[in-house]
């Protein structure tokens, strides 16, 4: 009895106590833990809970577009640092110059300075890689094969109700990549001609070039057998194939990429190695330096036109991605067999029969936007995303930057540095800087010009060849339209409304392209002329086919 009275005695002191402890531990807790009541049974106030919930989710919501821009600065500016300090470490000769005569650097000086590092190869991923691990990006991937698998079924159910029967053949597709053995042969013979032939004439050029007393006429004597090979082997020789065994216009579009390709990677080739050579032997460092056969023939497969003895390489091949890239390049196959079946045969077809004006040719232009737009997206991810990272990943070819984010430029001149790197690299290192480099740099404007009517050139002669007529519109965008957005929309232009305008601006030239290509297409099959001049292979056939119909 006497310890239940101690007990009772005790309980109210006890009460007090835990309840200043509780009080204190209250004062100690932050202010968000402290201002959640409690409903009167002891339970928290779900509501309020909620309530808070959401308030934090709003002010992280409005943090977190200025922590991404910060954090973005700052690892765009120390993976820039990074580069230029590796550049710099490439010419250790300028970082720890050797002591010399102030005489020697005055004369340094006056001489003209030999073209900088060219570019610099790191292991890096391509960016849609990166970008489709962003659920909300692959969404629209997705979005894209939905697509797809509506074409697929239009085209099955209007073949339906036309036919009474499923209609399953791709005479289209079987058309375009017709006679595969003569564009197989033909590259075979291509590619092994760009292995023997340039590396043999340089080898041999390089071996002798220190022992001959006429270093010069050396020179020019296998500078000329080169370019012979560079233009009637490879120009002229696939180009005849072409024409001569009448390809359909996929076969010859593969012959003549191959053939630029291989006329490219041939002159990075030299380009880089003369050099090596011209020094050692002035400098009479040992041997010339001559690279294996190997290292070259791993330039030819690697997905990039800048050679180098070595690349930045994976540790392994992932043979389930190469398979999935092949994959998706088959399936873009059938993208565009479907594009062409559903959105441009049936406007083009009777094209012919209709009398040339501007009304029509306005409706046609915007009536081809959307295939264009679809085309162009189907080019740049089976070509620059999917078949590059494929012989990548089979080469284990760690450099995967084969474009940009193009689709963020606010400029044609961004755009056209980042659509497809891989043919800039080597127009900016060997077509515009070698043009600086002999013309000084004052001429930069025409360096320019010169870059871009070598690419214009070489754009319209692969579409000369591959649809068989000339018909300059791409020649005409290039020079007149590019070269004035070029320095219109330049790289001051950052506001998003220059990204709506290029946009735009790029939607209404693949609707002039598809349109008039596709004119002067059909023109042709249905207009032939008996008898056909000069001039009449040089006039657009689409003027005036209406007129013999």
């Amino acid at each position: 009895m006497a310890g239940e009275d101690f007990v009772r005695k005790r309980q109210p002191g006890s009460t007090m106590t835990c309840r200043t402890s509780e009080n204190e531990e209250m004062q100690r807790r932050p202010e968000g833990e402290r201002s959640l009541p409690s409903a009167s049974n002891g339970r928290v106030d779900v509501d309020h809970v909620i309530t808070r919930k959401m308030q934090l989710i709003a002010e992280a919501e409005q943090l977190k577009p200025a922590f991404m821009k910060e954090v973005d600065s700052h690892f765009t500016e120390f993976v820039n640092s990074l580069v230029a300090k590796s550049a710099l470490l490439d010419s250790s000769s300028s970082l720890f110059p050797d002591p010399c005569s102030e005489k020697d650097l005055h004369k340094a000086k006056t001489l003209r300075a030999p073209p900088e590092h060219g570019k610099i190869f790191t292991a890096r991923r391509s960016l849609l890689d990166e970008l489709f691990e962003v659920s909300h990006i692959r969404t629209i991937y997705h979005m894209f094969i939905a697509l797809l698998i509506v074409f697929i079924l239009s085209t099955l159910l209007v073949d339906f109700i036309d036919e009474g029967r499923l209609v399953l053949g791709f005479d289209l597709l079987v058309f375009v990549f017709g006679k595969l053995p003569v564009v197989f042969c033909t590259w075979l013979c291509m590619f092994s001609a760009a292995v023997v032939v340039p590396y043999g004439l340089f080898s041999r050029w390089a071996q002798g070039y220190s022992s001959s007393s006429h270093r010069v006429i050396h020179s020019i004597f296998y500078g000329t057998l080169f370019t012979l090979f560079q233009t009637v082997g490879l120009g002229l020789g696939s180009t005849y194939v072409a024409i001569a065994y009448a390809l359909p216009p996929a076969s010859r579009f593969i012959v003549i990429l191959e053939q630029v390709r291989l006329v490219m990677k041939a002159h990075s080739f030299v380009r880089e190695n003369v050099p090596k050579v011209l020094s050692s032997v002035k400098e009479k460092a040992g041997p010339v330096p001559v690279p294996r056969i190997t290292q070259y023939l791993y330039f030819l497969f690697a997905p990039t036109l800048i050679y180098r003895d070595s690349y930045p390489r994976n540790p392994t091949i992932r043979w389930g991605y190469v398979a999935t890239k092949f994959a998706q390049v088959l399936g873009s196959l059938f993208y565009a067999y479907y594009i062409f079946v559903r959105l441009c045969i049936p406007q083009f077809r009777n094209s012919s029969q209709e009398t040339f004006n501007l009304r029509g040719l306005v409706l046609c232009i915007f009536n081809s936007i959307l295939p264009g737009v679809l085309i162009l997206f189907l080019v740049f991810f089976a070509f620059l995303h999917c078949w590059l990272n494929a012989f990548a990943e089979m080469l284990r070819f760690a450099d995967r930057m084969f474009y940009k984010d193009w689709w963020n430029s606010t400029s044609y001149a961004n755009y056209y540095r980042t659509w497809n790197v891989v043919v800039h690299d080597w127009l900016y290192y060997y077509a515009y800087r070698d043009f600086l480099w002999f013309f000084g740099k004052k001429f930069k404007a025409a360096a320019m010009l010169s870059v871009f009517t070598v690419s214009a050139a070489v754009h319209e002669y692969v579409l000369i060849i591959c649809f068989g007529f000339f018909y300059p519109v791409l020649f005409c965008l290039f020079m007149c339209f590019g070269m004035v957005f070029n320095f219109i929309l330049n790289d001051r232009r950052k506001g998003p409304i220059w990204n709506v305008i290029m946009w735009t601006s790029l939607f209404l030239g693949q609707g002039v392209i598809i349109c008039l290509y596709s004119q002067e297409w059909y023109a042709r099959q249905y207009c032939p002329l008996e008898n056909p001049t000069f001039l009449d292979y040089l006039k657009p056939r689409s003027w005036s086919c209406h007129v013999q119909m």
